[in-house]
């Protein structure tokens, strides 16, 4: 925990639980995470459930060796003759250490989100921190991608637009969205014929040494207080590296200079966020630092609301389905 952190705490008369219990895990000597396994419930896919569920799901294989997969989700109302659904790869949230593609938190959203959305959805399993620690989950994250370029996954091959494609993570996913993203700007024309259009950042995860103004207003925030933001970053975070390393704070010099690479393929990016979340004052400063790089970032934040809330409340998650049609709408329009 910070000292800021700390200092915050010791001025606020509201008990903060340990962050340990707040996050119901236990460090081991190993260096592994004992985490309680009901605290996520999984859900399985139903790749041919009763004809009244409207969007199927399916799990592939991407890397045996380590274990990592996908979850892909169709609308069951496929898309006739040549027409194709836009495709969003989505990297699940929980801090880089819980949750998993079948976590049914996600696997409802995704599947609400596909069906919305009129999309094909590939939400990815990706090594988890701290048994796995940063940058593993963006190795799995780029090789997700890149399986997608060569797969001959019927459901992808047969009604998916790889011309119209977007990357997308929610909190430590939205974070993992835009380091891959990053990485593979590098080598765009290497991903033909598919194409992608831009990122999607919900909510997206970072931090920084210095606490901001949201994260010491809303120190107590019982979803994300800041003290469990600085636990999940200590055991995500490469060991010895400190909290303005580029994975955590993308708006220091080097991070900065690391977005020129999204603007120099024309992507498009979107950053959602409300202001009930300790993270809102990152992610504002996330987009004003895209702005000055040449980057073609739209934000959409709206007012209350609590880090989370359009997975853990999937009925308030259509207001953000409205942003993400319009925001898929606008970035296809573009040539690239």
């Amino acid at each position: 925990m910070s000292d800021q952190t700390k200092a915050a705490l010791s001025s606020n008369p509201t008990v903060v639980d340990d962050p340990y219990k707040r996050l119901e895990i236990t460090l081991n000597p190993n260096g592994s995470l004992t985490r309680n396994p009901n605290r996520f419930p999984n859900t399985s896919a139903t790749p041919d459930p009763d004809p009244t569920v409207p969007v199927l799901s399916k799990d592939v294989s991407i890397n045996q060796t380590t274990h990592t997969w996908a979850r892909v989700f169709l609308p069951r109302q496929k898309p006739l003759g040549t027409n194709k659904l836009p495709l969003i790869v989505y990297y699940h949230a929980g801090g880089f250490i819980h949750c998993s593609a079948a976590s049914t938190i996600f696997h409802v959203f995704c599947s609400n989100m596909a069906l919305e959305l009129e999309a094909i959805v590939v939400s990815v399993d990706y090594r988890l921190a701290p048994e796995h620690r940063l940058p593993a989950a963006y190795d799995d994250a780029i090789e997700a991608l890149l399986w997608i370029k060569t797969t001959q996954e019927e459901w992808l091959t047969q009604y998916a637009n790889f011309t119209t494609c977007f990357v997308m993570g929610s909190s430590s996913g939205g974070n993992i969205a835009y380091h891959a993203g990053i990485r593979v700007a590098e080598e765009a024309d290497g991903l033909r014929p598919w194409k992608i259009r831009g990122l999607i950042l919900h909510q997206p995860f970072f931090g920084g040494s210095v606490k901001v103004e949201s994260e010491l207003r809303l120190v107590n925030d019982p979803v994300l207080p800041p003290g469990a933001g600085d636990l999940m970053w200590e055991l995500a975070l490469p060991i010895g590296a400190d909290r303005d390393h580029e994975y955590c704070n993308p708006t220091t010099t080097k991070g900065t200079n690391l977005m020129e690479k999204i603007a120099a393929v024309g992507w498009k990016v979107l950053v959602t966020g409300c202001d009930g979340d300790p993270l809102i004052d990152r992610q504002v400063e996330l987009v004003k630092s895209m702005e000055e790089m040449g980057v073609k970032v739209v934000s959409h934040f709206r007012m209350g609301e609590h880090h989370g809330v359009d997975f853990m409340q999937p009925d308030k998650a259509n207001a953000l389905f409205l942003v993400l049609k319009d925001f898929i709408a606008s970035a296809t329009s573009v040539t690239l």
